[in-house]
């Protein structure tokens, strides 16, 4: 009798535990492809108890156009200007601030930008910009410095070339190199940024790319690759002979940042997981992994100082303050337009 009394508490007890175990919690991500550092979300699942399904995008318009499906996350990191059109569509959601109190680590010049500018809906996650990857054995540095984009449409590195197949970007560097605004909404500017595409393409045969683009470049397979900053940096961190350059004639500063959708499941998780990306520790493990630049200072000085990872590497932390240089804007004519053409130019 008293061994049965003995089991059926044990039992009891067992129970009783097992009801008190708190459910775990789902968390849905949506971010771009090689932006983490994978033990992050592992770390993130145990002190929270959660399960993060991570999905990854390799464009903003890629991520949009699965939200217009109807998919739905709790976190997602768009760049500014996309940003500025989800905030503009009443897609995202104010960030609680109470609830990201690490938010007091992210570095001032980051904040008050134009896609955000009183810094309600997103948080700074990585930010750079957008240059020029080189062989220094291979590319005459006087080219790059008396030609900067027009580099991309010399003959004499014809087949020796990586561009990014992303319209955007390919305007920006076209309407930059032809100096205008690389947020130019004339038809006039646009007609001759596209022809100067057309004309890269049938004199110096690109290649189109984007992620593939990293480990060609680290294996030296050519000599010039537009590429991001923090590509950049790590292309670099694997290759000595590779160097960056930020052409004179400006370039586009970019943030992508952290926002939690209006119609996101668990937005108290999402608050957890933005403050817990702003911690310095999780801040050093993701910038060490990929290479694209911190907002939090302490992050940056542990990976680019004092025998830092990135130590020495320009593109770790590009130019701040260049006149020339634009964040992007968001504007839907503008977009079309430039889809259209862009679309034409690979036709």
């Amino acid at each position: 009798m008293k061994k049965r009394i003995l089991g059926v508490l044990a039992l009891l007890l067992v129970l009783t535990a097992c009801g008190s175990k708190k459910e775990v919690q789902e968390l849905r991500v949506y971010s771009w492809g090689e932006f983490i550092d994978k033990n992050v979300i592992s770390e993130f699942e145990d002190k929270f108890n959660a399960k993060v399904i991570y999905e990854e995008y390799n464009s903003n318009e890629q991520m949009y156009n699965k939200l217009q499906d109807g998919s739905k996350y709790d976190v997602l990191v768009p760049s500014d200007y996309m940003i500025q059109r989800l905030h503009e569509e009443d897609m995202i959601q104010k960030l609680d601030y109470s609830k990201i109190p690490n938010y007091e680590n992210v570095l001032p010049s980051l904040k008050n930008r134009q896609f955000d500018p009183k810094n309600e809906y997103s948080v700074p996650y990585f930010w750079g910009n957008v240059g020029i990857l080189y062989n220094k054995n291979n590319v005459d540095m006087k080219d790059l410095e008396s030609q900067g984009w027009e580099i991309l449409v010399n003959t004499k590195y014809k087949d020796r070339l990586y561009f990014y197949d992303s319209e955007r970007d390919a305007f920006m560097i076209a309407l930059k190199a032809l100096g205008y605004s690389a947020n130019s909404s004339d038809e006039k500017e646009l007609n001759e940024a596209y022809e100067w595409l057309v004309q890269m393409l049938e004199t110096m045969n690109p290649i189109y790319s984007m992620d593939d683009t990293i480990d060609n470049m680290r294996n030296g397979i050519k000599d010039l690759a537009v590429v991001y900053s923090g590509d950049a940096t790590w292309i670099i961190s694997e290759n000595p002979d590779m160097d960056y350059y930020q052409p004179q004639q400006g370039t586009n500063n970019w943030i992508d940042g952290l926002v939690v959708p209006k119609n996101s499941p668990n937005p108290d998780l999402a608050h957890e997981w933005i403050n817990f990306m702003l911690e310095k520790e999780t801040a050093i493990a993701n910038t060490t992994e990929v290479g694209y630049t911190s907002p939090i200072q302490e992050a940056i000085d542990e990976v680019s100082t004092n025998g830092g990872i990135y130590e020495g590497i320009s593109s770790y932390v590009t130019r701040l303050g260049f006149e020339k240089d634009e964040e992007f804007h968001y504007d839907e004519a503008l977009k079309a337009l430039m889809t259209d053409l862009w679309t034409r130019v690979k036709v």
